[in-house]
C-alpha cells in the first residue's frame, strides 16, 4: 500500500506543499486558522506521517510524543489516548502509549526509553502528587504535560497542567444529590492517593459542609489495591457497595470516583437485591459511552476530554518546537453534570 506524501496532503487541502511543511515544522503562527484546519484534516484523513529519520536529522528530535496513562483497562484512558492520537497526527506527530499502573519506576523507564529514541515530550495522565522520578530527564530538556492535575507538582523544572476541575465535578454531583433530599451520601473509590482523587473527595466534603450535612467517614469507602485500583475498578466498586449498603444505617446515594467504579456499585447493589434508584441513587464521573445504555442510565460528569487532549498536544508540540524559556501554563476546564435515571428523590 502506497504511503501518502506531503504533496497528497497539499492537494487535498488545496494549499502549497510549503504551507504543509510550515505547519509540520511549527511555522504556522501567521497561517489563517481555516487553512491550518484544512491541512490538519487532510493529514488525519490521509493518515500522513513525515519521514521520521529525515525529520529527526533536521530538527534534532523525533516527530513522536509519548502518552503515559494508568491503564487502558479503564475505557476513559483508551478514549483519551484516541483523542491525543488524532490531535498529534494532525500536527504530523505519532504517539507511543504506555500503561504505568501509576508506578514511578515504570514511568521513569518508559520516559528514559523515549528520550533515547529522540522523543522530547510526554503527556502523563497518572495524576501523581510529584514527578521527582523524572527530574533528571526534565533537566535535560524533556517536556511534560500533566493531565488530571490541579496543581503544579514538585519537580526540578517547569511542567504544564491541563485537566478538568475535579473539585467542581464532585461538588456538582453532591449538590444534585442533596437537592433530591439525600443526606446519607456514600463515596466509593480506590486508594485516595492521587491528586485527582483527593480533589474529588474534597469537592464531596465541601458540598456536604455547605449543605450543613455532617461528614461521616464511615460513608467514604477506600478500596485497598496494589496499583491504585485502576485494573480492578468494577471489583472494588462492587465490594464498596456491599460494605456501604450493609451498614446498619446505609447511604441512600453513592458517588463513585469514576464511571467504572459506578458500574461496580451497580453490581454490588444487584447482589444485595437493592434497586437503583428506588432504594439507592448512584452517580459516577467521566460519561463513558456505556453510561447511556446501562439500566438505569447513569448520572455522571462529562469531562471535556477531546478539548483537553487537543490543548495538551498543542501545548506539548509548542514546547518541543518553540522557545525553551516559555513559562508553564495551568489550564483547568469546567465539568458538566449529566443527569440521568440513576439518581432520584430519597
Amino acid at each position: 500500500m502506497a504511503h501518502s506524501t506531503i504533496g497528497d496532503v497539499a492537494r487535498l487541502a488545496g494549499v502549497s506543499t510549503s504551507s504543509v511543511s510550515n505547519l509540520l515544522n511549527g511555522r504556522s503562527a501567521r497561517m489563517r486558522p481555516a487553512t491550518r484546519d484544512r491541512i490538519q484534516k487532510a493529514i488525519v484523513q490521509l493518515g500522513y506521517t513525515p519521514n521520521q529519520a529525515a525529520r529527526q536529522l533536521k530538527t534534532g528530535h523525533s516527530s513522536i510524543i509519548g502518552l503515559i496513562v494508568p491503564s487502558v483497562a479503564n475505557p476513559f484512558f483508551g478514549l483519551f489516548a484516541r483523542h491525543v492520537e488524532e490531535a498529534a497526527l494532525s500536527h504530523g506527530y505519532q504517539v507511543l502509549l504506555g500503561n504505568s499502573d501509576r508506578d514511578p519506576r515504570r514511568e521513569c523507564n518508559y520516559a528514559e526509553e523515549l528520550w533515547g529514541s529522540g522523543v522530547r515530550g510526554i503527556i502523563f495522565g497518572t495524576s501523581l502528587g510529584h514527578y521527582r522520578h523524572l527530574d533528571e530527564l526534565i533537566s535535560k530538556g524533556m517536556h511534560i504535560i500533566a493531565f488530571d492535575q490541579s496543581k503544579e507538582p514538585d519537580l526540578a523544572g517547569p511542567i504544564d497542567c491541563i485537566g478538568v476541575d475535579n473539585i467542581q465535578a464532585t461538588r456538582l454531583l453532591t449538590k444534585h444529590i442533596m437537592a433530591l433530599g439525600h443526606r446519607r451520601i456514600g463515596f466509593v473509590s480506590g486508594p485516595i492517593s492521587t491528586v485527582s482523587r483527593k480533589d474529588r473527595l474534597l469537592g464531596y466534603r465541601q458540598s456536604l459542609e455547605e449543605g450543613k450535612v455532617e461528614y461521616d467517614p464511615r460513608l467514604v469507602w477506600e478500596g485497598v489495591s496494589d496499583n491504585f485500583g485502576d485494573t480492578s475498578t468494577i471489583k472494588l466498586g462492587r465490594q464498596g457497595a456491599h460494605d456501604l449498603l450493609s451498614l446498619q444505617d446505609p447511604p441512600t446515594a453513592i458517588i463513585a470516583i469514576n464511571d467504572m467504579y459506578a458500574f461496580g456499585v451497580y453490581a454490588g447493589a444487584r447482589d444485595l437485591g437493592i434497586s437503583i434508584p428506588d432504594e439507592v441513587s448512584v452517580a459516577g464521573i467521566d460519561n463513558l459511552p456505556l453510561t447511556e445504555i446501562v439500566v438505569p442510565a447513569l448520572t455522571t460528569i462529562q469531562q471535556p476530554i477531546k478539548e483537553i487532549a487537543l490543548l495538551a498536544v498543542r501545548r506539548l508540540i509548542d514546547k518541543i518546537e518553540g522557545p525553551q524559556d516559555v513559562a508553564p501554563t495551568h489550564q483547568i476546564l469546567p465539568p458538566e453534570l449529566i443527569v440521568r435515571a440513576s439518581t432520584a428523590p430519597a
